[in-house]
């Protein structure tokens, strides 16, 4: 039986909280505007260069190697609607260079630049699609779950996968790829050999809703989080779980391993309906630990959360730049995408880029950050979303 695309869109947003699954803006062609945004710090403010792009931006990768910005699109869930692409833009223009339709609908990505593959989550089918990004072409399809009955979160029954992926981690030294697949009562970590491209484990026990994943190379560590405060450690080569931690935080959504300081850094989103969902479709007893709004400094080894910086409304993303020891945040509800010392841990920016900023994406050379926007509600029916860059 198949599932009507407005039901795939409530189950889904519901499934991974991606609130982004909303109203898309008006259609037109890419244009680029730039502009000098105001910040609320005395620090030089950055120059800020917006392209309208397409309907259901997603994550963002840069290429080094080819001197480009991938971007997920996954369009809409209507029927006869434009199909899911990957975007390819210049770093410096944000130019269009091309497109790659996908039958499957892009969300996540992860680039390994030296080996020209790009690995896309496709979370509403819980897969992942294989790029060459040398050829620009589809390499393998890679499906983790199947379909099964079962209740969904509208609390009837429906065929839907048993787990749905979120991230996705490379692990270069040991050849294989990380996804978490988030459910209400027993997530699962899926681990993919890179070398015969298939599921090689599906690890479970990883709670409710697991969301964020970040891999320590050096000490052959993953870590998963999920949003009853939890945070999982995994040895990246027998793939045994290490330690299954409670943390002083309870909507840990997206992880940054801090190599420099030994820290995960972790946003903490402090939203009002997860702990409702995690209380009727988790059946969790659960008591909140914090208010949420903030990114949490954890010791991977203790557990301790040992600094709390708050942040604007519904903290999405984080991206950290060692090299300049910035931190970068993108706030869904205030719109804004803010900026960090990370070793003061004192805000050097706040920068408004409604009407809400997704997911970022860093040029380790230039400094320069290229985040998703996505569209508020009130986006006319059809419209593309946006993609900027921040340039200090």
């Amino acid at each position: 039986m198949k599932r009507s695309p407005f039901k795939l869109t409530a189950i889904f947003c519901a499934a991974v909280l991606l609130t982004a699954c909303a109203t898309p803006e008006s259609q037109q062609n890419s244009t680029v505007s730039a502009e000098t945004v105001a910040t609320s710090t005395q620090q030089a403010a950055p120059l800020v260069e917006r392209v309208t792009l397409a309907e259901g931006l997603y994550q963002v990768a840069f290429s080094a190697r080819h001197n480009t910005v991938y971007v997920a699109a996954a369009g809409n869930f209507e029927e006869g609607s434009p199909p899911s692409a990957i975007y390819f833009l210049d770093p410096q223009t944000l130019a269009v260079k091309g497109h790659l339709p996908l039958e499957r609908k892009a969300f996540a990505l992860t680039l390994d630049d030296a080996a020209d593959r790009l690995y896309v989550g496709n979370a509403v089918d819980s897969s992942i699609t294989v790029i060459d990004t040398a050829k620009k072409t589809v390499l393998n399809t890679v499906q983790l779950a199947k379909k099964v009955k079962r209740i969904g979160p509208n609390g009837k029954e429906m065929e839907l996968y048993t787990h749905y992926p979120r991230e996705l981690v490379l692990d270069k030294k040991h050849n294989r790829l990380f996804a978490p697949g988030l459910w209400f009562q027993d997530s699962v970590l899926y681990v993919i050999s890179l070398d015969t491209m298939k599921v090689e484990k599906e690890i479970p026990g990883f709670g409710y809703v697991a969301r964020g994943a970040a891999l320590n190379e050096a000490d052959n560590q993953l870590y998963v989080s999920n949003f009853q405060g939890q945070v999982f450690t995994v040895d990246t080569g027998s793939l045994a779980v290490t330690q299954k931690a409670e943390v002083a935080a309870d909507q840990l959504i997206n992880l940054e391993f801090d190599s420099s300081q030994r820290r995960l850094l972790a946003t903490d989103v402090g939203d009002e309906r997860t702990n409702t969902m995690r209380k009727n479709a988790g059946k969790l007893e659960y008591r909140i630990r914090g208010e949420g709004n903030r990114v949490v400094v954890i010791d991977p080894v203790s557990a301790q959360v040992e600094h709390s910086i708050p942040t604007g409304k519904a903290p999405l993303d984080l991206l950290l730049d060692e090299k300049r020891q910035r931190l970068y945040v993108t706030t869904r509800g205030a719109g804004t995408v803010e900026v960090y010392d990370n070793k003061t841990r004192q805000q050097l920016h706040s920068i408004e880029l409604p009407a809400h900023p997704n997911s970022l994406a860093l040029d380790p050379n230039t400094g320069d950050v290229y985040a998703t926007i996505k569209n508020g509600e009130d986006a006319a029916k059809g419209t593309k979303e946006g993609l900027v860059r921040l340039r200090f």
